[in-house]
Parts: C-alpha cells; structure tokens; sequence
C-alpha cells in the first residue's frame, strides 16, 4: 500500500504543512488508498522536504510530482474532464499557493506576535518536541526566509503579499460546489491544504482574519474537511 510521509497533526488537521495536507486531502478525494506516516525530521526525505510517498518500494517527493505520478499509475479521473482553460487556473492557483505558503510559515515561525502561541499549541499536542528543538527550528527557519526574501520584509509587507493571494481565491472558490464544479477536483484538494492551515488554526493572524470573514473559503474549507476526514 502507498505510504504517505508528512508532517504532524495539529489542530484538527492531518498535516500542519500546506502541501501535505494538499496531498493527503487529494489521495482521500480520489479515492487512493493509503497510510499516512507522521514525521518530524525532513532530512531523509528527497531534497530533505515533506511530504513523500513510498509506493510499491519507489520513493516520489514534492506534492505535484506526488499526485502526477498517482494519477497516471492508477489512472485517477479526478481531473480528466477539466477543460485546458480549467487546467491553466489549476496551474496559476498552484504557482499562487507556493507564494501564500512563505506568508503563512513567516506568521507562525517568524513574526514575534504570534510565534510563541504556535509553538505552544505545537508542544501541547506533540510532546516530544521541547522548546529548545522548537527553537533550533526557528533559527533554521530564519535562514529559510532570508534566502527566500519573505525573511527581508516587515510583517506589514509580507502579510499584503499573503492577503494579495488570499483575496484572489476568494474570488475563485465559489459559495456552494467546487472550484470547477459538483465535484471537487485536485485544485481543491490544494486551496484546502493551505485555508485549512489557516482557518482550524486558533492564532489571530491578519491571514485568519481575511479567511474568517470570508464565507466562501470557509465553507469550502468545512466541505473538502468534511468528505476527507470522513473517508
């Protein structure tokens, strides 16, 4: 059976990584069966990144090569009849989201208001983890974000990015359905990895507060939770 490397649980959710859950919300939605193995150290995966999936002895690492390589080995119609324009926004809304995704990790690791409640709720659920190795990951993470750039801007310019990519989801994901239609699609399977990641997590950020006010992302969000977790 396929196997599922990512990282922990929190706060309701099966991954508190924007691109594990992605993958683990997809595998549920397409019907994929497999199990899910939490990890805290990255640095046997591939290119030392979560997620990862082993399946039938070969290892696959990063989200979209992930789910390509399913769709094609178990010949999923999860997508089959998105048209090629539908493609495209899938495309873009996947490009947006590895930018909302630097926002997100800098309100829980990097900005001060907000870090020490994550990383309380993080040892209260995962106690193994001590806040010596929960500071080890911060500095390492400061590194990450300074190479990247998001580390270079003030909280204000980094939220407006995060918020930017927010707001043009809110005006794709509709009120009732999916983002293509009846039925959720891998695109959605996407934009619940990342909402999710924001909205069942209690902190204040400025990103909570935009999802919160929205009703479109939230119900959303409620529904791709709903069909995964039951499954």
């Amino acid at each position: 059976m396929l196997t599922l490397y990512s990282y922990p649980e929190l706060f309701g959710v099966a991954d508190n990584n924007g691109y594990g859950l992605k993958v683990y919300a997809f595998l549920k939605l397409a019907g994929v069966p497999f199990v899910q193995e939490h990890v805290f150290d990255a640095s046997a995966a591939p290119r030392g990144q979560l997620p990862y999936i082993v399946d039938d002895g070969e290892t696959i690492g990063d989200s979209e090569t992930i789910m390509a390589h399913v769709v094609a080995k178990y010949r999923l119609g999860i997508d089959a009849a998105l048209s090629a324009a539908q493609r495209r926004t899938n495309h873009l809304v996947t490009r947006m989201l590895d930018d909302l995704y630097w926002v997100m990790s800098y309100s829980r690791w990097k900005d001060e208001r907000f870090y020490p409640a994550f990383r309380d709720g993080f040892i209260a659920q995962h106690r193994q983890i001590d806040a010596e190795g929960f500071e080890k990951a911060k500095a390492y993470n400061a590194q990450r974000y300074h190479h990247q750039g998001i580390g270079r801007y003030t909280p204000e310019q980094a939220y407006a990015r995060g918020l930017a990519d927010l707001q043009v989801l809110a005006e794709i994901v509709p009120a009732a359905g999916f983002v293509h239609g009846a039925a959720p699609t891998s695109v959605d399977a996407g934009i619940y990895g990342f909402i999710a990641n924001i909205y069942f997590v209690p902190i204040p950020t400025p990103l909570k507060a935009f999802v919160d006010t929205h009703e479109n992302l939230v119900a959303h969000c409620e529904r791709i939770h709903g069909m995964v977790e039951k499954s």
